[in-house]
């Protein structure tokens, strides 16, 4: 399983806080917001991952990242030139994908939950994460049959549900294919909700709910949101890390110097 963290786009929604950084790159609570979907992945247990971003931050994500190996992984970069997508994003990777699975997770993302087992077990078809919100407009939206999801619809103004599909996928290896045959939308971008109905339409998918906290990050609400999900992870040591030679029972995220 490769590991991909998708973390283009302007940011114009946190505008002017985006008009000298990425958005990723924000403070959330004590550390810059692109490592909590980093050590989701790292958590999972993967262990090469490729970040794509903007051209003209691809300089700060390395110097703040680096290689990987301070965290015990191989950090590659990838260069999105335009905002084109989620899927799109995800569409350059597939030569770092290299024929295996992945799992993708918006860098704006911030989750409690433990992904562990889930990715160990993942063989093929897509697996989605939900969570149940007050505002399900803003996201992808399920909509079921019974306890089936039969449809996702895009920022729906009247939702099917009140779950969102939160920004973490597994996909097998046939996303590149599905992704090369997309139409770009109105809005000139390949749609990630256009490669999930794909899969509800021709594959088999498995839906998981979340149990614990989650938030994105892409408006103001959300980012302070996102500092007090993140505080309260933080101190109460919820959430485990795993860095390079020790253990989950060894370190919390609270404990690693991301200096």
């Amino acid at each position: 399983m490769k590991g991909i963290i998708c973390a283009g786009g302007s940011g114009s929604r946190l505008s002017p806080l985006t008009d000298v950084t990425n958005k990723h790159l924000l403070p959330v609570y004590n550390k810059p917001m692109i490592f909590y979907p980093l050590f989701t992945l790292i958590n999972a247990g993967i262990t090469e991952i490729m970040i794509v971003c903007s051209k003209e931050h691809t300089g700060p994500f390395q110097k703040l990242l680096g290689s990987g190996r301070k965290y015990g992984v191989n950090i590659s970069f990838k260069v999105q030139d335009e905002s084109g997508g989620i899927a799109e994003a995800l569409g350059l990777c597939e030569n770092f994908a290299a024929g295996d699975n992945v799992a993708v997770i918006l860098g704006d993302n911030i989750y409690e939950d433990d992904f562990t087992i889930v990715v160990s077990k993942f063989k093929k078809g897509a697996t989605f994460f939900l969570k149940k919100v007050p505002d399900p407009q803003r996201f992808g939206v399920p909509v079921f049959d019974n306890d089936k999801i039969v449809d996702i619809e895009e920022k729906p103004t009247v939702p099917k549900s009140d779950y969102a599909i939160t920004g973490f996928y597994i996909y097998d290896n046939s996303v590149f294919d599905i992704i090369k045959g997309l139409n770009y939308s109105a809005r000139n971008e390949l749609e990630i909700t256009d490669v999930n109905n794909f899969y509800v339409t021709n594959a088999s998918v498995d839906a998981h709910f979340l149990s614990g906290e989650w938030t994105d990050a892409g408006t103001f609400e959300s980012l302070y949101h996102a500092s007090t999900i993140a505080r309260q992870i933080s101190i109460s040591g919820n959430i485990e890390r795993k860095q390079a030679g020790i253990s989950r029972e060894q370190i919390s995220i609270t404990e690693i110097d991301f200096a």
